[in-house]
C-alpha cells in the first residue's frame, strides 16, 4: 500500500461531519425561531374594553382592553411584543352577524348589556366556543350595540395569512437549506466522480481493453480501485491462457495437416480433389484462428490516423482488383488507433457486405465526440435475433458449412475485439438496401 494511499481519508468521515453541521445549523435556527416568537396574533379583550370601544372611548388597560392578570397567564407575550392594535368601531344599519366559527353567547350578551345599562334587545354577543376565559375573549368574537336606530360594531381583528415573523422564519430556513446545500453538493460529487470513472473503467475491463488509470481518493474508493484492478488482472490473465492455448492448438495441427496432404496425393484423382479441398479449408480456420488469438492477445499501438484516408485506401484497393464496392465519403475525423487493426476491421465488415449482397458502401459521419461508419449491402439484411449472437467466434450467418458462402466464423469476432480494443463498438442491424453494420470509435482530442 502507498503512503498517499495510507493518508487517504474514510468516507465516513465527511458525512459525518455534513450531518452534525446540519443539525448544528439546524438547532441554531430552531433556537433562534422559539426565543423571537410566538408569531402576532389578536391579544383577549375584556368585556369593558368592549363596552368603552362601543361607546368610542379608551379602554382602560391601554388599547387592548386587556384584563389584570391577562399577561400573567401567558396570553399576551406575543400580542405585546409586536404592539397591540386598539380596537375600532364601526357603524352598521342593520344587526351584526356572526362570522364562520363565530356562535351567539347568551352569557357574553347580558353581560355586556349590564355593563353598558341597556336592554338586552339592543346587544349581539358573538364569540367563538372554547376561546374566552372570565373577562377575557379570544379568537374571532363580534360585539354590536343598537343606538339611535343603527348598530355600533366591534371585532376582533382577523390576523394576515402571512405575518412578517412567519417571513423571518421561512427566510432563515431557506438561507440554512441553501447553505447546507453547497457542502452537500460538493459532496455528493466528490463521492459520485470517482465511482463513476471506476464504473466506466470496469467496462473497459469486460471487454479486454487496457485499464485505464484509476481515480483516487478516500479509503474506500481506493479500495474500490485496488479490487477493480486485481479483478482486471484475473480477467487479464485468463484471457491470455486461453488465447495462447487456442493459438497452441491452431499451430500444433499444422503438421498432421502438412502430413494428411503428402499422403493424398497418392489417392485418385476425384478423391484427391475432395480431399485437397478440406485440407485447404481446415488451413484457412486454422490461419483464422491464428489472427484472432493474435489481435486478441497482441498490444495495440495507439497513434493518430486519418480514418478517411484508411477508409478511402481500402475502398481503392478493393476496386483495384474488381470488388463491388463503393465509398459514400465522410467529414475529416482523425481517431486514435492501429491503422492495421482497423485496416482489417472494416475489410471484414466490407467482405461480409459482399458476400451476402449484391455490392458493398461505406460511409461516416462525425457528431458528438465520435465517428459512426456505417456499411451497407444490397441484399436480404439478416434476422435481428441473431445479430448479436454473430459476433460469437465460429458462429456463421450461413447456416450452412460452405466456408465459400459462411466463411469461417470468425470475422466478426475479430471485429468486435479490434473495435472494444479501440474504446468503440460495433453492431449489426438492417439498413434501407439491406444488412448494415454500424461502428463507432471516439475522435482523437
Amino acid at each position: 500500500m502507498s503512503r498517499s494511499a495510507d493518508r487517504s481519508r474514510p468516507l465516513a468521515r465527511p458525512i459525518f461531519v455534513l450531518v452534525v453541521v446540519s443539525v448544528l445549523v439546524t438547532a441554531v435556527i430552531s433556537f433562534t425561531v422559539t426565543f423571537s416568537g410566538p408569531p402576532p396574533f389578536e391579544p383577549p379583550r375584556s368585556l369593558t374594553g368592549v363596552a368603552r370601544a362601543l361607546k368610542g372611548e379608551r379602554p382602560p388597560f391601554g388599547f387592548g382592553g386587556m384584563p389584570p392578570g391577562a399577561g400573567d397567564r401567558g396570553m399576551t407575550s406575543g400580542a405585546f411584543r409586536h404592539g397591540p392594535v386598539p380596537l375600532h368601531r364601526q357603524r352598521l344599519a342593520t344587526p351584526p352577524g356572526p362570522r364562520p366559527d363565530e356562535r351567539p353567547d347568551p352569557d357574553a350578551t347580558t353581560r355586556l348589556a349590564a355593563t353598558l345599562r341597556v336592554p338586552v334587545a339592543d346587544v349581539r354577543a358573538f364569540t367563538q366556543p372554547g376561546r374566552s376565559e372570565g373577562e377575557a375573549f379570544s379568537g374571532d368574537w363580534t360585539f354590536g350595540w343598537r343606538q339611535d336606530g343603527s348598530w355600533w360594531v366591534v371585532r376582533s381583528q382577523q390576523p394576515p395569512w402571512l405575518t412578517r415573523w412567519h417571513v423571518r422564519t421561512l427566510l432563515a430556513l431557506l438561507a440554512a437549506i441553501l447553505l447546507l446545500s453547497i457542502p452537500g453538493w460538493w459532496l455528493a460529487r466528490a463521492i459520485t466522480r470517482p465511482l463513476r470513472q471506476l464504473a466506466a473503467a470496469a467496462d473497459r475491463a469486460g471487454t479486454g481493453a487496457p485499464l485505464p488509470e484509476l481515480p483516487g481518493g478516500s479509503r474506500e474508493i481506493r479500495d474500490l480501485a485496488r479490487a477493480v484492478s486485481t479483478m482486471h488482472a484475473r480477467l487479464a490473465s485468463h484471457a491470455e491462457a486461453r488465447t495462447a492455448m487456442l493459438a497452441g492448438i491452431a499451430h500444433d495441427l499444422g503438421t498432421p495437416l502438412a502430413r494428411l496432404a503428402f499422403r493424398v496425393e497418392g489417392l485418385p484423382e476425384a478423391a484427391r480433389a475432395k480431399a485437397a479441398a478440406d485440407i485447404e479449408e481446415m488451413r484457412a480456420m486454422i490461419g483464422a484462428t491464428l489472427v484472432f488469438a493474435r489481435d486478441d492477445a497482441a498490444a495495440t499501438m495507439m497513434v493518430r490516423l486519418d480514418l478517411a484516408s484508411l477508409i478511402d485506401s481500402l475502398v481503392y484497393d478493393l476496386k483495384d482488383i474488381g470488388a463491388p464496392v463503393e465509398s459514400a465519403g465522410g467529414p475529416r475525423a482523425i481517431v486514435r488507433g492501429d491503422s492495421g487493426a482497423l485496416r482489417r476491421l472494416f475489410a471484414n465488415l466490407v467482405e461480409n457486405a459482399m458476400r451476402y449482397g449484391e455490392r458493398a458502401t461505406v460511409g461516416w459521419t462525425v457528431d458528438d465526440g465520435r465517428v459512426t461508419i456505417t456499411i451497407d449491402d444490397i441484399g436480404p439484411g439478416i434476422d435481428p435475433a441473431l445479430a448479436e449472437r454473430l459476433f460469437q467466434p465460429f458462429v456463421r450467418g450461413d447456416p450452412s458449412r460452405n466456408r465459400m458462402t459462411g466463411g469461417t466464423g470468425l470475422g466478426l469476432a475479430i471485429v468486435r475485439t479490434i473495435a472494444t480494443a479501440h474504446g468503440g463498438a460495433v453492431t449489426l442491424g438492417n439498413g434501407e438496401t439491406g444488412a448494415q453494420a454500424r461502428v463507432v470509435l471516439p475522435l482523437s482530442a
